[in-house]
C-alpha cells in the first residue's frame, strides 16, 4: 500500500538531466508527485519538466548560491533524491590524480550535503519527508583502480547513516539506494574521459545490466512507503553481478 498522494506532493531530483536522475523524475511524476528537476544543463531539464509536468531549476550542487536558489524555489519538499554524482578515472592509488579525487568527493559527498542542508527546512515543513541518497555498491566493496570513487561512495553511506541518527524523532526518513552495474548513457563515458570503446567494454558480454529505469523504480518504491516505514538501504544489482569483481560475462 502506497501513501496517500491525493494532495500534490513535491519531489526534488538532483542530476535530473540524464540517467538515473531523469528516470527517477519520470517515475516519481508517474506516482503523482510534482517533480522539481535540478541539474546544470538547462535545456535538458526544461525538456524533461515539460514532458512530466514538473519544474526545471538550473542548479550546480557545488555552488552555494545555486543551491540556495533551488531551496528558495521549493518551500515544501516531500522527497529529496540526492542523485547527482559520478566517477572519473581508474587510476591506482599510487598514480591517483588528486584533482579527480577532489572532484568526486565534491560532487558525490559535499554536493549531497550542501543540497540536504539547504532543503531541510522544506523537508521539515512537509511533515512527512523522505531523503533518498543514491549511493553505490562501490560504497560497500573496494576494487583496484576505484579508490577515489569507492571512498566517496563509502562517505555517502556513512553520511546517510549519520543523518538517520541525527534526525531521529523528526518526520524525515533517510534511505540510501545503492546500485551495482547500471548501463546509462553517460556514467562510464565520463569515467573514461569520453572514450566510447573503454566505456562499452565495461558492459561487454554482460547479460542485462541494470538500466536507469530499474534504479528509478526502486527509488520510487522507497519514496512511496507508508510514513512509518523507513527503508534504511536498498542494494540493487543485475543478476549477472555477484560482487564488484564477480560479473558473469558470456
Amino acid at each position: 500500500m502506497t501513501q496517500d498522494l491525493t494532495q500534490t506532493r513535491t519531489a526534488v531530483v538532483t542530476g535530473a538531466s540524464s540517467g538515473i536522475g531523469a528516470a527517477s523524475a519520470r517515475a516519481l511524476a508517474a506516482q503523482g508527485f510534482r517533480v522539481v528537476c535540478a541539474a546544470r544543463r538547462t535545456d535538458r531539464i526544461e525538456e524533461l519538466a515539460a514532458e512530466i509536468g514538473g519544474e526545471a531549476v538550473t542548479c550546480d550542487i557545488n555552488d552555494a548560491d545555486s543551491v540556495a536558489a533551488l531551496a528558495a524555489a521549493v518551500p515544501v519538499c516531500h522527497v529529496l533524491v540526492n542523485n547527482a554524482g559520478g566517477a572519473v578515472g581508474v587510476d591506482r592509488v599510487e598514480d591517483a590524480d588528486l584533482d579527480d579525487w577532489r572532484w568526486m568527493y565534491d560532487v558525490n559527498v559535499l554536493g549531497l550535503v550542501r543540497v540536504t542542508q539547504a532543503l531541510l527546512p522544506a523537508l521539515r515543513a512537509s511533515g512527512d519527508a523522505v531523503i533518498v541518497n543514491v549511493g553505490s555498491t562501490a560504497g560497500r566493496w573496494a576494487y583496484e583502480g576505484g579508490a577515489g570513487y569507492t571512498a566517496a561512495k563509502h562517505a555517502v553511506k556513512v553520511v546517510s547513516e549519520t543523518l538517520r541518527l541525527e534526525l531521529n524523532g523528526e518526520p524525515i526518513r533517510i534511505c540510501e539506494v545503492a546500485p551495482g552495474m547500471v548501463r546509462t548513457d553517460e556514467f562510464a563515458l565520463v569515467r573514461f574521459g569520453g572514450d566510447r570503446e573503454k566505456a562499452d567494454a565495461v558492459y561487454a558480454g554482460v547479460d542485462q545490466p541494470l538500466l536507469a529505469e530499474d534504479v528509478a523504480d526502486a527509488i520510487s518504491w522507497v519514496a512511496t512507503r507508508p510514513s512509518h516505514v523507513d527503508i534504511d538501504e536498498l542494494v540493487i544489482k543485475p543478476r549477472a553481478q555477484a560482487a564488484a569483481h564477480k560479473v558473469h560475462r558470456s
